[in-house]
């Protein structure tokens, strides 16, 4: 009896066993057909398709190729995708957003906002930057007493802001509220278009996000901020709906950015120095670039080629120390379009720091030197930035700086960490524990941000110059 119940048993696990191996195959097999993912998709294409908006703070192609914030995150991504980043450009955030639907496209890039109306409407990924909407006007209307200072004093001015942009959904909400606000909506101009109207005087005011007036306040300097008409936004990538695994993947990349400090580093790039805005020096600065800048150009352009360092860069570095003034002096004693030191002038085989040419040419090779020197840690445009901190501050000020970084427990080799330990050099109980002392630390990240600030405006400038001269050949 017991070994007819015992074979009994083995004939019902055996069937049952046969059940569940039947059954999980049922379970497995529709999955083997379930159709790829999105993010298998393009892992297995080697390319990541993305609509980017062509504007300052998105993607634009500048003196050393493709630029802008969100390019080169997306270029982060789709380099930690292991692709090819392959790039259609529009014109306005309406032309990018009608690319929403389209099959072939994986991402959308255009400073767009998350807003409520949006969000019933996109399908947004993760947040990467945040902003607030801000009212810019002309400089011109503060003596006229037109300046805006709340929503109640928009009524009456003429506003211009682009269809389809966040800032259309904010005036739409505040005329629904029955404020009578003479704006007019249009598809044919950019968010900065806008501010360059604003800037000629064309149309009393525009609505930007913060990021925008601030790289563009460089360029247009008529423009000023008149108040802030929305609350803390977040910036998002749009990705089509069935997009999880790579919405999911984005989330764990950005993180990583974070955590990391490449997101903070590249946040420093592209913003930190646009804080240094000064209207009346860059008014100037504009004015000097064609008066004086004409006379010293080729000499610029010969020691760029003779030492590899962008023309434009020379440029920048000679107005930021002596405003291309061939006989500046500093109580120091340094003198010269690249302000040599006596010692460094001798050093450099400069023998009369007051000629133009010896000493663009000395700066320069000065400033090969201090690149050389940098360690080979410090890669990229770190390097560049700690050799201009150098020229400014001396090699070994620079060298205690990354030593006092790594003891505080920052990132010794990159930019944004370095310019936040720079300024400790000048507080005793910091620099008496370092090789070369004291140093006004502070002076060589407002210079190393200031000559990038002048180099983003000789860039634009040169490059709307060639634009003109295409569009007149034509």
């Amino acid at each position: 009896m017991d070994k007819s119940i015992r074979f009994a048993a083995v004939i019902v696990g055996s069937f049952l066993f046969f059940l569940f191996g039947w059954f999980s195959h049922q379970a497995y097999a529709p999955a083997q057909s379930l159709k790829p993912t999105l993010l298998s998709k393009i892992k297995k294409n080697k390319q990541l398709n993305v609509v980017l908006l062509n504007s300052p703070s998105t993607y634009y192609i500048g003196a050393e190729g493709p630029q802008g914030f969100e390019y080169d995150l997306l270029k982060l991504y789709a380099d930690h995708l292991g692709v090819d980043l392959n790039i259609t450009v529009a014109s306005t955030v309406k032309e990018a957003i009608s690319y929403i639907g389209n099959p072939s496209v994986h991402i959308i890039s255009s400073s767009l906002a998350k807003t409520k109306e949006r969000e019933g409407k996109f399908n947004f990924g993760p947040s990467y930057f945040e902003v607030q909407e801000q009212v810019i006007c002309h400089r011109g209307m503060i003596g006229s007493g037109k300046f805006p200072k709340d929503i109640e004093s928009l009524i009456g001015l003429n506003i211009m802001v682009g269809e389809g942009t966040s800032y259309s959904e904010t005036i739409k909400s505040f005329q629904a509220d029955g404020y009578d606000i003479n704006a007019t909506f249009t598809s044919e101009f950019s968010t900065e278009e806008l501010l360059e109207k604003v800037a000629n005087y064309e149309i009393d005011c525009t609505i930007a996000d913060s990021n925008i007036y601030a790289l563009n306040l460089r360029y247009f300097t008529e423009i000023l901020f008149a108040f802030t008409i929305s609350g803390r936004e977040q910036l998002a990538w749009v990705l089509p709906v069935d997009s999880k695994g790579l919405e999911v993947n984005m989330y764990a990349w950005l993180n990583q950015l974070h955590q990391t400090g490449v997101m903070a580093e590249l946040k420093d790039h592209y913003y930190s120095y646009v804080m240094h805005f000064d209207y009346y020096n860059t008014k100037m600065f504009y004015k000097r670039i064609e008066t004086r800048l004409p006379k010293y150009k080729r000499l610029f352009i010969k020691a760029s080629n003779h030492y590899a360092i962008p023309w434009k860069l020379l440029a920048a570095i000679s107005y930021q120390e002596s405003h291309w003034n061939p006989k500046a002096k500093s109580f120091t004693g340094v003198r010269g379009m690249m302000m040599l030191t006596l010692t460094t002038a001798k050093i450099l085989g400069v023998t009369n720091r007051l000629d133009p040419k010896q000493s663009i040419m000395g700066g320069t090779r000065h400033l090969g030197e201090m690149i050389r020197l940098i360690p080979e840690d410090v890669e990229g445009e770190n390097r560049l930035k700690f050799a201009l901190a150098a020229y400014n501050v001396g090699l070994g000020h620079v060298q205690d700086a990354r030593e006092l970084a790594e003891r505080l427990g920052y990132d010794k080799n990159i930019w944004s960490d370095l310019k936040k330990v720079l300024p400790l050099l000048a507080q005793k109980r910091y620099y008496q524990t370092l090789k070369h002392g004291y140093a006004r630390g502070s002076e060589p990240v407002k210079y190393v941000e200031s000559i990038y600030n002048y180099r983003a405006i000789l860039e634009n400038y040169f490059q709307e110059k060639k634009e003109e001269k295409l569009s007149q050949g034509d």
